[in-house]
């Protein structure tokens, strides 16, 4: 295609590539479906035409007058110059047909085939999400998810609720519609019993769900909620999955009572073997962000000290990772030698090399509060 001059209005304006889906918006400028979509759909464009600065309307995405003429022309041209021939364009679904398709989903014989279309619909483009939204398709897959179907169609279903990247609003309307009921099932049954698949996405969508949860109810969860959150770290289902799980023990470990339930759910001694194992940073972060959560109360600490590398791993870690890393590991190192230091573990501080890690804290780059913290505890336990 390099060596053919491509003629200029077979371009898209917006990715300056060959036009697949030619259709005219109100401005009058003609645009690739797909790149005016993505544009339109942009929280940063203010909905107006990249060429003219037009306002566009905020139905746009139904007013799109297909330009069937200009692709007749670039499949012809395409065919003349040995180029692969563009395939014509299916056309846009709409919100009637996907109320159609859900209204059959609910029939359980169909349910299989209208959870395969919507996936299909799903995965075409970011238009069609936003109409599977606005349909009212959240509230079909998140039923199925609450039954107890069979693990094919709970797979399904949360892939495709993880698919829509469900907005704001959505999630809401989610949480406020079901009364915490659904996040119930995700945890207690999906995560307790689900397929590998189903704990994955149902992880990815209970991160989502946690950001926009009441902190009352938050601090609701049970020692049997952070089990399973713990499980997904422990079962490594995936490294997505894992991140998501951490962002939701720091989300819920904000509060002290949580903290006591996270730890007698065994996040302690999980956390510090993924420490041991893990070499990418942002991981290595995330996971010492929360054991420094986790430390905030005395259970912690003594968890952190029963485990044999708990120390050795958190030093191992400082200097050698980021500036988050370092941070977060001297403040871990803070509050045991603030509030838990017996003899046995300034000896074995001592033993693993904290002492000379914490000389170098104060020779390298890092925080005015990191070096307070690193030179407090050399002060406070100096003559051991």
């Amino acid at each position: 295609m390099d060596e053919v001059d491509v003629p200029s209005y077979f371009l898209c304006p917006i990715s300056q590539e060959i036009m697949r889906d030619p259709v005219t918006v109100s401005s009058g400028i003609t645009y690739d479906r797909e790149s005016i979509e993505k544009w339109i759909f942009s929280s940063n464009n203010n909905n107006k035409c990249p060429v003219t600065r037009q306002p566009l309307l905020l139905s746009e995405t139904d007013l799109m007058t297909p330009n069937h003429t200009l692709r007749r022309f670039i499949q012809s041209w395409c065919t003349l110059n040995a180029i692969e021939r563009i395939p014509t364009p299916k056309p846009p679904i709409d919100e009637a047909q996907i109320v159609k398709l859900l209204n059959e989903g609910k029939a359980p014989e169909h349910q299989m085939r209208c959870l395969r279309r919507l996936r299909s619909i799903a995965n075409e483009s970011e238009r069609n999400r936003k109409y599977l939204e606005s349909a009212g398709a959240v509230e079909f897959l998140a039923s199925i998810v609450e039954e107890d179907n069979e693990s094919p169609s709970t797979d399904e279903a949360l892939y495709i609720l993880h698919r829509l990247e469900i907005s704001e609003v959505g999630l809401k309307k989610l949480l406020l519609s079901r009364n915490g009921d659904f996040i119930e099932r995700l945890m207690m049954r999906v995560l307790q019993n689900g397929s590998y698949t189903s704990r994955a996405y149902a992880t990815l969508l209970l991160k989502s769900m946690f950001e926009l949860s009441d902190s009352t109810y938050l601090m609701t969860l049970r020692v049997e909620h952070f089990v399973q959150i713990v499980n997904v770290l422990r079962d490594q289902i995936s490294q997505e999955a894992s991140k998501a799980s951490l962002h939701i023990m720091v989300e819920l470990c904000q509060w002290s009572r949580n903290r006591i339930k996270a730890v007698e759910a065994d996040a302690i001694s999980v956390l510090i073997e993924m420490l041991l194992e893990t070499t990418e940073k942002r991981h290595s972060e995330m996971v010492l962000v929360v054991l420094d959560q986790l430390c905030g109360c005395a259970e912690g600490r003594a968890e952190l000290l029963k485990h044999g590398a708990g120390i050795a791993v958190v030093s191992k870690k400082i200097v050698r990772v980021s500036h988050v890393a370092t941070d977060r590991g001297v403040r871990i190192l803070y509050l045991v030698s603030r509030f838990s230091a017996t003899s046995s573990v300034l000896q074995e501080m001592l033993q693993v090399g904290v002492v000379s890690k914490l000389c170098l804290v104060l020779l390298v780059d890092c925080s005015l509060k990191t070096k307070e913290k690193a030179k407090e505890m050399l002060r406070l336990h100096s003559r051991v």
